[in-house]
């Protein structure tokens, strides 16, 4: 079991589209544990394979607070949806930025687990927020790009002057 590196905002593989899982094995369960093992160590809510730079449809969620309630959904696919509302979402792999975007509050997914066996799972409020937003990163997609463009605009200021920063800081 080990602490993965989480892919930050602007790096390219975050960008990749994740292929779907086809063998149910030990590398597939060894991920899952070190998915869960990075996850609990921040203090975030979900987690996807692309974002420790795995390129596979594979995420982990856990909303208790105390890591008592894991969910894995591997190669997800929301079979439906419904009442959408308007949310406020982070991101590991964005630090410092929260948006407010609007996700369905109810969602119907298909999975597997790390077995293989396929189940189906309704979601509500919180958990389907956080599964579509790990879904987003299956699919190359991140929260900047729910950002208005003043939003990212101002975004990317702050990444120019942070990057001026640390150049001056390594300089010195």
């Amino acid at each position: 079991m080990a602490r993965l590196e989480i892919l930050e905002y602007p790096d390219p593989r975050l960008r990749l589209l994740s292929a779907p899982v086809t063998d149910f094995d030990e590398g597939l369960e060894r991920l899952v544990e070190n998915l869960f093992d990075t996850l609990y160590a921040t203090e975030a809510i979900g987690l996807s394979a692309p974002q420790v730079d795995v390129q596979r449809e594979v995420l982990v969620m856990d909303l208790s607070g105390n890591a008592s309630a894991p969910q894995v959904y591997i190669n997800p696919e929301i079979v439906s949806s419904a009442v959408p509302g308007l949310v406020e979402e982070s991101c590991l792999s964005v630090p410092g930025v929260v948006v407010n975007a609007v996700r369905a509050t109810e969602v119907r997914v298909r999975s597997r687990r790390p077995g293989g066996e396929t189940f189906l799972r309704d979601l509500s409020g919180m958990d389907a927020v956080c599964l579509q937003h790990e879904m987003d990163h299956l699919e190359g997609k991140l929260l900047v790009d729910r950002l208005s463009l003043f939003g990212r605009w101002r975004m990317h200021v702050r990444e120019r002057a942070r990057r001026r920063e640390s150049a001056k800081t390594a300089a010195a």
